[in-house]
């Protein structure tokens, strides 16, 4: 009975302190660590990532291409860190927004959800076309544009109708895809490793077979897209803030611990792969395109090849899933400030099933949509789809950015998570790193191909901000609704904010 009062009393607490930050939540509290931890872990997905492109970075990168594994979950600890202790200040569903909200403004904040949004959307309609040719090596027929596209169309389908059932069926899915996910990349590396070892440990510094006018620095760079790929997916842990019990202490462990079971899983994976390669230069050659598929083949046989293609599905699927519930919290935080069209509509909350249904509809049709479009154009949905991970890291990077002037201006962390004196200089490495992992993404690559594709990703993001740009200026929704924004500098709380905020508004407009 005791332990109950506690539960009750610390739902209290919690509630006042989202009641503190201008809000009052209609979400159940019903997501422990683990389901929370289980969230960022499927959103992240390591099978999903390393399995997807391992081929391309060993053939770019030859061996040494897993360091970036290594380097890129340094590098995304780093924001984990600092994500945490915006989030165990600001415990409020939708991530991202809410944050540069409190950290910077309104008009930062706007932009903020516009690009990671658009962000979201697109990883759900690629990640769950990228399900299909896997369903047709698991039931053994030809994958066809149409095959994919309803294949894609299905996931989609299904996440959405668990993604109705509320926090606590959210949960145990995403703690099923997270046991499941991690099980099978343990079982599958540690059979790769004792029955399929083709090549010695020193393929992992072997760079002979991939260096170009002497230095390995540009082949390692572009092979460093696998790490750079692999790491988002924690913050999803903070856009279910408003569902999670305890979420100033539970939030910002479940971000770290995403990175490093992720990062180990995400290793291991890479790891067994590469010892066993049977022949790498016919990786690096073209000869052997899809060495994953090799290599899995080879080792288990066409039944166990078939179990193993299940475990990856699986994969997909949670992570599908667990992009889905990130999408729709921030759609739902977004509108909840009135902050884009229809917000009346979207930021409406079912009670009876502890969701946003509007919000959860269209992060669903979304997606849907751009997979349908594939059928017009593979080449314009291959177009869409690579802004998505660069969109991701320029909202990660605003978050951080956004912190870092804060800090400047004085702003000292007060959750329950902080990182004393070493703040600063996390923050500036993490920053640093966000910067040149987005410089990595947009490089140009392909001088062969035409410019708009050579370009193609840096393209995108100016078309997505671009287009932000001008609707912000012409619509200016920000304005909408005068929630609380800018108080996490000392200077700038209160009214103090909204009216240095007003006069920079009303600068800009003139």
């Amino acid at each position: 009975m005791s332990e109950q009062r506690r539960a009750v009393s610390h739902g209290d607490d919690e509630d006042a302190v989202l009641a503190s930050l201008g809000y009052t939540s209609e979400f159940k509290r019903e997501m422990s660590f683990w389901g929370n931890f289980s969230l960022g872990f499927t959103y992240l997905s390591p099978v999903v990532g390393v399995y997807t492109l391992f081929g391309f970075a060993l053939a770019t990168g030859g061996g040494p291409m897993i360091w970036a594994v290594v380097l890129a979950a340094v590098g995304q600890l780093l924001v984990a860190l600092v994500f945490g202790e915006v989030v165990s200040q600001y415990p409020v569903s939708g991530g991202i927004y809410p944050w540069t909200r409190r950290l910077w403004g309104r008009r930062w904040a706007w932009m903020a959800g516009w690009i990671y949004m658009l962000a979201l959307v697109v990883t759900i309609s690629s990640v769950s076309y990228g399900a299909g040719p896997f369903v047709a090596i698991l039931f053994g027929f030809e994958p066809s544009t149409n095959i994919t596209i309803l294949c894609a169309l299905g996931l989609i389908a299904l996440v959405t109708v668990l993604n109705f059932g509320g926090t606590r069926l959210l949960a145990k899915v995403a703690f099923f895809g997270f046991a499941a996910e991690l099980a099978g990349a343990v079982v599958v590396g540690g059979w790769l490793l004792l029955t399929e070892r083709h090549q010695g440990l020193g393929v992992m510094f072997d760079t002979s077979a991939v260096v170009t006018n002497g230095s390995y620095l540009p082949a390692f760079l572009a092979a460093a897209l696998l790490g750079v790929y692999l790491y988002y997916g924690f913050e999803a842990c903070g856009d279910v803030a408003e569902e999670v019990k305890n979420p100033r202490v539970q939030i910002p462990k479940s971000m770290r611990m995403t990175i490093y079971i992720g990062g180990f899983a995400s290793f291991f994976i890479t790891f067994a792969l590469l010892l066993s390669v049977p022949d790498i230069g016919a990786v690096i050659s073209g000869a052997d395109p899809d060495p994953v598929t090799t290599i899995l083949s080879d080792a288990f046989g066409p039944v166990g090849f078939r179990f193993v293609i299940g475990i990856v599905l699986i994969s997909f699927f949670s992570c599908a899933l667990s992009l889905q519930a990130a999408g729709s919290r921030l759609i739902y935080s977004y509108a909840r400030d009135q902050m884009m069209p229809g917000s009346s509509l979207l930021s409406r909350f079912s009670v009876g099933r502890a969701v946003p249904p509007y919000a959860l509809l269209l992060a669903a049709a979304v997606p849907a949509l751009i997979v349908i479009g594939s059928k017009v154009s593979e080449d314009a949905l291959t177009k869409i789809v690579s802004f998505a991970a660069l969109g991701i890291y320029l909202g990660f990077m605003m978050v951080v950015l956004a912190a870092l002037r804060a800090r400047f201006k004085g702003w000292q962390p007060s959750g329950k998570f902080r990182l004393g004196r070493m703040g600063m200089p996390v923050t500036i490495a993490a920053f640093a790193y966000q910067l040149l992992a987005a410089v990595n993404m947009a490089w140009p690559r392909t001088p062969e191909s035409a410019w708009y594709d050579n370009y193609i990703v840096l393209l995108s993001a100016v078309i997505v901000v671009g287009a932000g740009l001008v609707y912000m200026a012409a619509a200016r929704p920000y304005l909408r609704k005068d929630a609380p924004h800018g108080d996490a500098i000392p200077a700038l709380t209160g009214t103090a904010a909204g009216a240095s905020e007003d006069r920079q508004t009303e600068a800009a407009d003139s």
